[in-house]
């Protein structure tokens, strides 16, 4: 155990974590995703939930604010403009974590062809449909 990590992040995702760049992007997907045939390297927390794993990285990794939108989840298929509960939910975390930060959403095959050139995927147990969200590192400013 380390002070001010939290518990959930392991030793595989933290350094994952720690070796991303400014502008790789990491995407947590839910148990339905392909996540195994997409491509980058996985870190599977089964067990847990994607808003729990979204709030646990954020408590470490910034947001890039070189983009328009660093938070980016999969379109209801069919419904473009719909908003699942769990998308809100994303909202809300993005929000504590980096007040100002956008969460959208793109469509379905979309997200799948850019979580295919993501630094790594982190598969979790997540069973509320749509419970997918890319993530694109930003900086740590000096002080």
């Amino acid at each position: 155990m380390l002070k001010g990590i939290p518990p959930i992040l392991g030793p595989d995702l933290l350094s994952i974590l720690r070796a991303m760049g400014h502008g790789d992007e990491i995407a947590i997907v839910d148990a339905n995703y392909p996540a195994e045939s997409a491509g980058p390297e996985i870190v599977r927390l089964d067990g847990l939930s994607a808003t729990d794993v979204l709030d646990a990285i954020l408590t470490l990794m910034p947001l890039d604010s070189f983009v328009d939108v660093a938070a980016f989840g999969m379109q209801v298929v069919g419904e473009p403009d719909r908003r699942e509960p769990i998308m809100t939910a994303f909202g809300e975390i993005i929000e504590r974590h980096e007040p100002g930060f956008a969460f959208d959403t793109i469509e379905r095959f979309a997200f799948y062809e850019r979580v295919k050139s993501a630094y790594a995927i982190v598969q979790t147990g997540e069973r509320r449909l749509y419970g997918n969200i890319l993530l694109k590192k930003g900086i740590v400013r000096p002080q």
